[in-house]
């Protein structure tokens, strides 16, 4: 038996084999994907990362002592083959890469058993995803993964060969920092040098992104894992990976275009989609009148419709009522909707529910007119919103939601249109990109009270609403933008405040006092104060990025080792207890 890997070399893989090959010694190392034994030959089906090619096995080819050790394969047994290409005996297989060859087995080894499997290493399998964690390492066997794993890859290779061509430098930063909790909880780490002391683990790089503009070193980016702790869901893990990106001497216009030319690199190389370029750009106030949403699906049209002028004098109170008092009557038209059945339109009343909606109110037009609950009401001002500004026609369908707060109307609307639109006007292969810039600087916190910052407090407000700052900051407007695809949003960013005065005035805005400015930034404040220029940049959610690319919901199908919605590792039982003696060295105590 020879020895492989000491004396042969793995030649190719066994998903790059073809006929071209016919002839061809080659040496080939895997896993057993499946085994036929058809009396007078031996069938092997060996798969590594780049596919599957068949082996065959017969004594005109193999000694005794190799065949009888082909014939006790088992499925992920881990074996190694050297053979020859040749051209298939029997019927080829075009639903594989390698179905017109096969390789006739000359020596064979086996490197290792597998116990029985918890699931099939397939392109789909029936297993819980609690199982598929558990074993995560067999999961990232099967091919969607592995397609998933290897496009992630490339993304981040694409992402830095273009960031370098474009005068980038790649640069590392701190993982235990400063706690600064202005958004999402910080994970803590106890320092044993010090006790009773923290550091943080890194929300983002945020602040050495802005020192490294400060040093003079102009264009920055790094691929860098980062940690929130934070209630989860498909598109959210406690750790993350971000494409952080920082400029000097720019404004919204130059970050956007390096952003651009990005995506559109991976994008196109990598799904062989067109990305417009430039992306068109959208203001907040724009995308929340026409989407509903500040991250906008633009793959389709079906844009809301306000119907207040419409609606305010009809005798239908629950339209005339918000209309005339400050609320909104928003809807869309679902083209060709009429023949949605009312069970189909009852579960859409419960879609918008959630959003703080009390109902949803729907008309269909047909070659008799129009029907349904509400189209008792449509009288002539609302029969011409309907024909005239939702431009509805014989097959369609309005639906409507009207609320005294016009944020929950135009949300609930904004979200039922992407909820229809991804269901019924989308493919696999449509990709739609849009920059939502403008957005307020400052939001309200329902729990507090006390005003936030929309992105983070070293955004640069609009420089012509400075002077509201202290008057009337929820009309301040942010040099922020946000780069949406598919109606997901991939990345945002900002010009960033370089004058200490004015970053003051920010946190003073936000409740945070000269004081406690001082504790928490006060090393970015003394940083601004030694001749930092303007600058500004993003970060892209590269997770996120990546299952937009692969076309899968949940991110946790792009990153290798996830964790749970409850923020655990079912692989190895992370988190997990420390004994006694480990947190008596860092000063700590359970209650």
């Amino acid at each position: 038996m020879a020895r492989f890997i000491e004396e042969w070399k793995k030649t190719c893989g066994a998903g790059e084999v073809r006929l071209s090959d016919e002839g061809n010694a080659v040496v080939l190392m895997g896993w057993v994907d499946a085994a036929r034994d058809h009396g007078g030959a031996l069938f092997v089906d060996l798969r590594d990362r780049t596919g599957i090619v068949q082996l065959t096995f017969d004594s005109t080819a193999i000694d005794e002592a190799g065949l009888e050790l082909a014939k006790s394969l088992r499925q992920e047994y881990v074996v190694a083959v050297r053979g020859t290409v040749r051209k298939r005996a029997g019927k080829a297989n075009p639903n594989m890469a390698t179905g017109q060859v096969e390789v006739l087995a000359t020596e064979l080894e086996l490197f290792n058993r597998s116990l029985p499997m918890p699931f099939p290493i397939a392109e789909e399998v029936d297993a819980t995803e609690v199982t598929r964690l558990k074993y995560r390492f067999l999961d990232l066997r099967r091919p969607p993964l592995q397609r998933a794993m290897i496009m992630r890859a490339k993304a981040a290779a694409i992402a830095r060969e273009h960031f370098n061509a474009e005068g980038f430098i790649e640069f590392e930063t701190p993982i235990l920092n400063k706690s600064t909790p202005e958004g999402a909880r910080d994970y803590l780490v106890p320092s044993r040098i010090q006790a009773g002391a923290f550091y943080a683990l890194p929300q983002s790089p945020q602040i050495f992104k802005q020192l490294f503009q400060v040093a003079g070193f102009e264009r920055y980016y790094q691929l860098c894992h980062c940690f929130r702790d934070e209630d989860l869901r498909a598109d959210r893990q406690p750790e993350f990976t971000q494409i952080d990106v920082e400029m000097s001497f720019v404004a919204p216009d130059d970050v956007m275009a390096v952003a651009d030319g990005m995506l559109a690199r991976i994008f196109g190389e990598l799904r062989g989609a067109e990305v417009p370029w430039p992306i068109p750009r959208i203001s907040f106030a724009e995308a929340m009148t026409r989407y509903g949403v500040d991250n906008p699906d633009v793959r389709f049209g079906m844009e809301l419709v306000d119907f207040n002028e419409y609606v305010k004098d009809s005798s239908f109170q629950v339209f005339s009522g918000p209309a005339s008092t400050g609320g909104l009557v928003v809807g869309l038209c679902v083209d060709g909707g009429a023949k949605m059945s009312r069970k189909e339109i009852d579960a859409l009343t419960e879609f918008v529910k959630p959003y703080g909606a009390k109902g949803l109110a729907w008309v269909k037009c047909s070659d008799t007119g129009f029907s349904g609950p509400i189209a008792k009401f449509v009288d002539g001002a609302l029969k011409n919103g309907l024909l005239e500004k939702a431009q509805m026609k014989q097959g369609d369908l309005v639906l409507i939601v009207a609320d005294k707060d016009p944020s929950i109307a135009r949300t609930a609307a904004g979200r039922l249109r992407c909820h229809l639109g991804q269901k019924l006007l989308v493919g696999p292969d449509d990709f739609g990109f849009v920059w939502v810039t403008d957005f307020p600087a400052f939001e309200k916190d329902e729990e507090s009270g006390r005003l936030a910052a929309m992105h983070h407090p070293f955004t640069a407000p609009h420089p012509d609403d400075l002077d509201l700052l202290e008057t009337d900051p929820l009309k301040v407007r942010a040099r922020a933008y946000d780069v949406v695809v598919n109606g997901q949003e991939v990345g945002g960013g900002s010009i960033r405040i370089h004058d200490s005065s004015v970053q003051s005035r920010v946190f003073n805005a936000l409740g945070i006092d000269d004081e406690e400015a001082r504790r928490k930034f006060g090393f970015l404040l003394d940083a601004l104060s030694y001749g930092a220029p303007p600058h500004g940049g993003i970060a892209f959610g590269f997770d996120r990025l990546v299952s937009i690319l692969v076309g899968t919901d949940s991110i946790r199908d792009v990153i290798a080792f996830p964790k749970t919605t409850r923020a655990a590792c079912m692989m190895t039982d992370a988190p997990s207890d420390v004994d006694e003696q480990q947190l008596a060295e860092l000063g700590l105590r359970l209650k």
